[in-house]
């Protein structure tokens, strides 16, 4: 656990160096020459890569400013300490692909307010090469998942397999299955959701619209039903952000966790820890091979836990 004794409120802090702290040290100067930061926090979020200089995201403490730098400062609301991944995380790697099972709580990209603990930088350290220190791994970002959302995802590592993979996932030729637990019954065992998704931009939230928005469909199959709670397979036709989310939600079942989208925070006594929904398995025909491939990814801790609280039953599903 990291220990701050300021902890300023998520957001972009801005400021521009003055003559009486030219060639101070970066880390110093967001001590000293603001009323924002403590030296540890200061230290902690270069780290983590929220600090940039001129523009320039800054990873070195010790960097001197100068007079008249413009300095940004970025703080999102996820804990200081970074996550990380390691050779657990692997569910198959080869010169041209990586499979990961991505823990809950994991961003995928970088933003402005970190570069460490992303999914991005941890495949980074999990790709280098120790004998070659400069050489920066080639990572193809195919596909997505949001921060809280766990389970299986596939990167092609290598520049001959960019192109076809990032085909395959526009071109739908890439079988994704997710499980959901969600609030509520569906009327029917088997169903889908179709409809035009786009970003209402006061809330950043999907929603369906009349027109002006991307195609989205959504295949589900009933699973089980546990009191008011229900375990759906997903079967993502197409690939929109936030779509399973947007669909359930707007059915009127909401994911469990999922409080940007009405999902109850708990169940009984028992708290939900976030969206309970995990990416399952993938299915496609390797880039360069052309072989088919299956990947499954295990339920998560938190998944099983809130599955036994409601004495869900996973005999014959696995697990």
């Amino acid at each position: 656990m990291i220990n701050i004794d300021k902890s300023p409120r998520p957001g972009a802090y801005r400021f521009t160096v003055a003559d009486a702290f030219d060639g101070l040290r970066l880390d110093q100067y967001l001590a000293k020459g603001t009323d924002q930061f403590s030296l540890s926090l200061a230290t902690h979020l270069i780290s983590l890569g929220g600090v940039h200089l001129s523009g320039r995201r800054m990873r070195h403490c010790g960097y001197p400013v100068s007079t008249g730098d413009s300095l940004e400062v970025f703080i999102d609301t996820q804990p200081l300490q970074p996550m990380t991944l390691d050779k657990e995380h692997i569910l198959y790697r080869d010169q041209d692909l990586i499979v990961l099972d991505k823990p809950s709580g994991m961003v995928t990209q970088p933003a402005p307010s970190r570069y460490q603990g992303t999914l991005y930088a941890e495949l980074q350290n999990l790709l280098r090469d120790p004998k070659r220190k400069e050489h920066r791994p080639s990572i193809g970002m195919v596909q997505r998942l949001d921060r809280d959302t766990s389970g299986v995802m596939v990167f092609s590592i290598h520049k001959r397999a960019h192109k076809k993979m990032s085909e395959a996932f526009q071109g739908r030729d890439i079988g994704k299955v997710y499980w959901a637990l969600i609030s509520g019954v569906p009327q029917e065992e088997e169903g889908k959701f179709c409809s035009l998704l786009a970003k209402r931009r006061s809330t950043n939230l999907m929603v369906s619209v009349a027109r002006g928005g991307k195609p989205a469909e959504t295949r589900y199959r009933l699973l089980q039903t546990m009191d008011q709670v229900s375990l759906v397979e997903i079967d993502l036709i197409t690939g929109r952000s936030h779509q399973i989310r947007a669909h359930f939600s707007e059915a009127g079942l909401p994911l469990l966790g999922d409080t940007a989208y009405g999902g109850p925070q708990t169940v009984g006594d028992l708290k939900i820890p976030r969206q309970m929904l995990h990416s399952r398995a993938l299915a496609f025909k390797h880039p360069v091979t052309g072989n088919e491939m299956v990947f499954t990814a295990p339920l998560p801790s938190d998944f099983s836990t809130v599955l036994g609280y409601l004495d869900g039953s996973l005999k014959g599903m696995g697990g």
